[in-house]
Order: structure tokens, then sequence, then C-alpha cells
């Protein structure tokens, strides 16, 4: 089973005694501040939770699953989420 965003939110407004606005607001904040600081090249650090980081991706070179013809797939980024020891403990049991 998997949270929606409305489940979240909704678990999220009862565990911090917030209204389901005020989670929803809580939410798409961090969504935001990731988000900018991904772009900017910065890693997002939750010690004990996870970290999120931008990597780069090399140019290479791919193949068409369809033609089998091969293309050159370039540079770019990527995003590395990374759970933090909590989290993996919390898994583990």
């Amino acid at each position: 089973m998997s949270l929606n965003r409305t489940e979240l939110v909704a678990a999220i407004a009862e565990q911090a005694s917030l209204s389901k606005t005020q989670a929803d607001a809580a939410l798409s904040a961090l969504q935001d501040v990731v988000i900018a600081n991904l772009e900017k090249g910065e890693a997002v650090k939750v010690p004990g939770f996870l970290n999120v980081e931008r990597v780069e991706r090399a140019a290479r070179t791919g193949r068409n699953p369809r033609t089998g013809e091969e293309l050159q797939i370039p540079a770019g980024y990527g995003v590395k989420v990374t759970a933090g020891s909590a989290l993996k403990k919390a898994v583990a049991k």
C-alpha cells in the first residue's frame, strides 16, 4: 500500500496537530525548497531521514528498443535520493 498526496497530507495534519490546509502548505513548501536547491546544484540533507542531491549523467550511446538503431543520449542531470540511518532502521525491522 502507498499513500497518495491527500492521504499523506491527512496523516501529517493529524500527527502535527495542523489543519489539512496547513499540512498541504507545508508539504508544498518542502517540495519547492527541495526543487529550488536541486536546481542550484545544492544537496538537501535531513539527518537520519534522507539526502537528496543532483548528479551529473555523462553522454552515452543508447539503443532504440524498437529498431535496434544506436543513438546518442546527451549529458544531463539526475536526482539521487539516499535513505538516512533512521529510515534504514525503520525498514529493517
